[in-house]
């Protein structure tokens, strides 16, 4: 029997690997001799750099950093079992976990630190990057990322602009002509699963901006700002990036690394997937194990277990679901590929209990299904 084991991590409790080693000792437990497939999985977000390196047998390298407040942090980045490709997440140089709550200011954090992690990994001979861009901590539309890189922002006296989203409201014009030339050479995916425009509302400002830190009145000074930015984009660069889908991820990031750094905004899971070559994974599989710490509507858009049922689905490779909470619709369930799905509890437990046991929880209830599957 051939079992692939792919979840997401259940976030706050286990890593994606935490949750399928849990998962293999159920099958294990049950089929001692089943062949198991671990394959980690992330939709761009926590955890991108730890599956794509853990899955390709990659590398880990840590720098220095600058961080969201312009002191140093340690970041990583991986570097992929074909010596080539480089996998960043934003948040691990400009996340907003870095910046204490009393200290959040979107006004001024920066993606400067973004950029750096870049460049080393331009360091080590990438010519292929694969960047996740969720849990920022700043507003300046990558900036700090481009600045970084050896882009120049100037106001209208031709000085540069220091850090911070609230700098792109003096914007007069961006000169790219010292930007490492080494990018011309890179192919740049961006893993985005939100289609949040620059500005407006519905865009980086007025719908993240607030647990960024930013009161009412910066969120409208934000937006003025980053439509500013976007015009000078229009300008200068001869690209309309403000009304495309994405973005305003990461507090327009997603422009910045689209209009700068000619980055392709793709689908996390789905880039993920690829990259993992996912569907060579599970041809010839008898079950497929996925899951995710809440299993909700959320979860049909571009989430972990729903990319991997898309797949299996095609394949007529049948998905199992384990999950802290199950709330998805059943019919929604398998139009999406997904056979069947369990929570994990098996007791009322509080939050912080389950939390505390969740390695035993998968462990038991795969062992379960394990069990109802070799006598169906």
């Amino acid at each position: 029997m051939r079992v692939v084991i792919a979840p997401d991590s259940f976030k706050g409790s286990l890593s994606a690997a935490e949750v399928g080693e849990a998962i293999q000792r159920g099958v294990k437990r049950v089929e001692p001799e089943a062949e198991t497939v671990l394959l980690p999985l992330s939709d761009g977000g926590e955890g991108l750099v730890e599956s794509l390196v853990e899955a390709s047998g990659g590398t880990y390298h840590e720098f220095q950093v600058t961080g969201p407040l312009g002191a140093p942090v340690w970041a990583k980045l991986g570097l992929l079992g074909d010596g080539q490709t480089g996998v960043i997440e934003m948040a691990q140089a400009s996340g907003l976990t870095l910046v204490p709550p009393d200290k959040r200011n979107p006004l001024v954090t920066t993606t400067y630190g973004t950029g750096e992690l870049i460049g080393r990994a331009l360091d080590l001979g990438c010519n292929h990057l694969v960047i996740g861009i969720g849990g920022s901590a700043t507003n300046d539309g990558g900036m700090g990322m481009a600045q970084a890189l050896g882009v120049r922002f100037l106001d209208g006296e031709g000085k540069e602009l220091g850090s911070g989203g609230g700098e792109l409201a003096r914007l007069a014009s961006i000169d790219v002509s010292g930007l490492d030339p080494r990018l011309a050479a890179v192919t740049i995916e961006v893993a985005c699963d939100v289609d949040n425009p620059l500005t407006g509302p519905t865009g980086a400002s007025h719908i993240y901006g607030p647990q960024k830190g930013a009161t009412p009145e910066m969120v409208a000074q934000l937006d003025a700002a980053l439509g500013n930015y976007a015009e000078v984009i229009r300008k200068d660069l001869g690209r309309d990036v403000e009304t495309v889908p994405g973005a305003g991820a990461a507090g327009g990031l997603g422009a910045g690394l689209m209009a700068l750094l000619g980055g392709k905004l793709v689908s996390g899971i789905q880039l993920v997937l690829k990259v993992l070559r996912f569907e060579e994974q599970v041809q010839g599989a008898d079950l497929v194990f996925t899951g995710e710490g809440k299993f909700d509507a959320q979860s049909a858009f571009g989430k972990v277990p729903v990319g991997v049922g898309r797949i299996c689905r095609g394949l007529g490779v049948p998905v199992v679901v384990l999950a802290g909470t199950v709330t998805l619709d059943s019919d929604v369930l398998h139009g999406e590929g997904i056979t069947a799905s369990f929570s994990v509890l098996n007791q009322p437990l509080s939050l912080e209990e389950a939390m505390a046991q969740t390695a035993e929880l998968v462990e038991f209830q795969a062992a379960q299904v394990m069990r109802l599957w070799l006598h169906r």
